[in-house]
């Protein structure tokens, strides 16, 4: 199981892939409104990045209800189980 404590640099490190840039600081509550250039293709990316990061897989339904980082994180967690 992976926690918070270990899902968090991680998905630091995926965003500053994605968005190649250093200066983007996760919090359980960012939203894509916060970071500038985040749109429904940088979405994709996160989502497959952490899919390949973690080897799991999101359904439609889990990707739907994805608020914020923190849902994420909790979704990561709860699939590393």
């Amino acid at each position: 199981m992976a926690t918070e404590a270990e899902i968090y640099p991680a998905l630091t490190e995926i965003f500053h892939d994605v968005f190649m840039r250093d200066d983007i600081v996760l919090s359980a509550d960012l939203t894509a409104k916060q970071v500038q250039g985040w749109d429904s293709f940088k979405q994709i990316e996160i989502i497959m990045a952490s899919e390949e990061k973690w080897g799991i897989k999101f359904n439609t339904r889990e990707l739907d209800s994805l608020r914020c980082v923190g849902d994420l994180a909790g979704m990561v967690a709860t699939k590393t189980a």
